[in-house]
């Protein structure tokens, strides 16, 4: 637990972020745009009100405010990055009925002094280095699915415009493949953490740079259900005295690019992982629908995943 007399909630969006100081019972509210000039700007704010053994805290919302949580990391700030539901849950207990930035940002600073949520680390450097990249890669095939549909119905004068941009874009995405492929090779630990995912039959080289880019040192997770809770594959089951029975769900309350990116995998996994073909027999024996069998087996994945990276041995159906 952390001894707190001061707390920051910062309510993050693309292009501004709101902060709420709380000081006492007085909050003082504050914008700040999102970039490099607006922090500078929120770290001379908080020296001019006298905010020392500050606490910050903020929603785990994407990647618009991890720039500023490195950022208040670097310059000895105490920050949490919380799950947003814990914050949702928190207002509710207070019963609020207004949702606006500024009011979102009271309600995190609160949240903060109340329930003193654990201190967040930034990975490693290399593994920040690793997740641009991949996180690049990903942009760049995002707009080339795009142009490749522009190409339907286009005329002869768009069509050359877009085949010349398609060109362009296969060679960036074969140069920033090399790149991340370099990056990896360089740093023994994660070269020697793909030669251990590589083993995993289902898991090809897309998912494997995420999950080195995204997960950074697997013991930051106690077990396996914590790395599927952090995920959101999860399962959810809601249950109440005799009248509510729910079939249990995939919770959906992790970070919805790494779900995305475990679904293809479990596909594949299906069809030639020993463990999960086995798992898909029993499920379907038990009249599961074919999409709780899929959730299932990107939940087994993560599994399995986890249990090659904390052993540090290969893939062996036996021995899992």
């Amino acid at each position: 637990m952390i001894t707190t007399k001061v707390t920051l909630g910062i309510d993050v969006s693309k292009q501004t972020f709101d902060v709420a100081l709380l000081m006492g019972n007085k909050l003082k509210h504050k914008t700040f745009t999102n970039n490099l000039k607006g922090y500078h700007a929120l770290l001379a704010w908080l020296n001019k009100h006298d905010a020392h053994e500050l606490h910050a805290c903020m929603e785990a919302t994407g990647i618009y405010g991890e720039a500023l949580a490195e950022y208040l990391y670097d310059h000895e700030i105490n920050i949490s990055i919380v799950n947003p539901a814990r914050v949702k849950g928190f207002a509710q207990s207070e019963l609020l009925r207004t949702k606006t930035d500024k009011v979102d940002a009271g309600l995190i600073a609160r949240f903060c002094f109340a329930l003193e949520p654990s201190l967040w680390q930034p990975m490693p450097i290399e593994i920040r280095q690793c997740r641009d990249l991949v996180r690049r890669l990903e942009a760049l095939g995002n707009m080339h699915r795009q142009e490749s549909n522009r190409l339907e119905g286009a005329s002869d004068v768009i069509a050359a415009q877009l085949h010349d941009h398609l060109a362009y874009l296969d060679a960036e995405m074969k140069k920033v493949k090399k790149m991340i492929k370099q990056h990896i090779d360089n740093h023994p630990d994660m070269k020697q953490r793909k030669a251990l995912l590589e083993s995993i039959p289902g898991i090809g080289e897309a998912t494997i740079n995420v999950i080195l880019s995204e997960f950074g040192n697997i013991t930051q997770f106690k077990n396996a259900k914590a790395l599927a809770a952090f995920i959101g594959v999860a399962p959810k089951t809601r249950e109440s005295g005799t009248s509510l029975r729910s079939r249990a769900r995939m919770s959906k309350m992790g970070r919805s690019n790494l779900r995305k990116a475990f679904f293809m995998p479990a596909l594949v996994a299906l069809r030639y992982n020993p463990l999960i073909m086995e798992l898909k027999l029993r499920l379907t024996k038990a009249g599961k629908s074919k999409m709780a069998i899929v959730g299932a087996a990107m939940r087994k994945l993560v599994h399995i995943i986890y249990g090659v990276l904390k052993n540090g041995l290969p893939f062996d159906q036996n021995f899992a």
